[in-house]
């Protein structure tokens, strides 16, 4: 038996055509009936880095007794010059969160995964504490079991207050060992929960923190991540949500 949480976490490959550009995470979560796949908002669209993918392509499993056997899902990331994906924005300016919504006659019929639903969200910040543990399942500089297709986990701490938003921004701190490949990647929290599915979603992993006053000799790096939270998903998943677009 394979345990559920590996299988809500898929590897997400990003590419303008047939060229290949980069590797990320991302996750199912499901809503009414309706499917996104959910990463970081830099792995479709990022700027300062000219990073512009047209397409992602995701990899899923179709065989639940043989994980060897897969298939990719290719995702077109713009309908008409328009994104189709969603992305936020707070108070504090965009955040880093996207969704791709996907149509389930587009997965192979014998598609195997595992989805976060809003009941998996926590219903209060106060509620979890300062160096909680947690685990974030993703694919580190493309890192995974390439046999059998599944992510890794990463343990990792709570390192700001859960309940104050970092420095008035849309994240929480982590501490932990990541890499790029990460972004995108659910950071969940387990519960007391036994249904097929014990976690708690907390938040998407975005990108590691550092200073730009560190010494770059003498200072190691801090070692911290910003983790966005996951209640921005129930505003992107929304029926009529009001989303930024972006234009190619």
């Amino acid at each position: 038996m394979i345990e559920s949480l590996l299988l809500t976490t898929a590897r997400v490959s990003t590419f303008d055509n047939a060229a290949a550009l980069t590797g990320a995470s991302g996750f199912f979560f499901e809503r009414d009936e309706r499917l996104f796949l959910v990463t970081s908002r830099h792995v479709v669209i990022d700027k300062p880095s000219k990073h512009f993918p047209n397409r992602i392509e995701v990899t899923l499993h179709t065989d639940e007794r043989n994980l060897t056997r897969t298939a990719v899902l290719s995702v077109l990331l713009y309908e008409d010059g328009k994104s189709i994906w969603r992305q936020g924005r707070d108070a504090s300016g965009e955040i880093d969160v996207a969704v791709v919504e996907i149509d389930r006659a587009a997965l192979p019929k014998s598609a195997v995964i595992r989805c976060f639903t809003p009941a998996h969200l926590q219903a209060t910040l106060q509620e979890v504490e300062v160096g909680s543990s947690l685990l974030v399942v993703g694919f580190p500089l493309g890192f995974h079991d390439t046999l059998h297709h599944l992510p890794v986990v990463r343990h990792a701490i709570i390192a700001s207050s859960f309940g104050l938003r970092f420095q008035g921004q849309g994240y929480f701190l982590t501490d932990a060992r990541t890499h790029r490949g990460t972004s995108g990647a659910p950071v969940v929290m387990r519960t007391s929960d036994t249904g097929d599915l014990p976690w708690k979603l907390l938040g998407v992993h975005s990108a590691s923190m550092d200073m730009g006053t560190r010494d770059l000799k003498l200072d190691e790096s801090l070692g911290l991540n910003t983790t966005w939270y996951a209640d921005i998903l129930m505003t992107l998943t929304a029926a009529e949500p009001e989303e930024a677009r972006s234009e190619k």
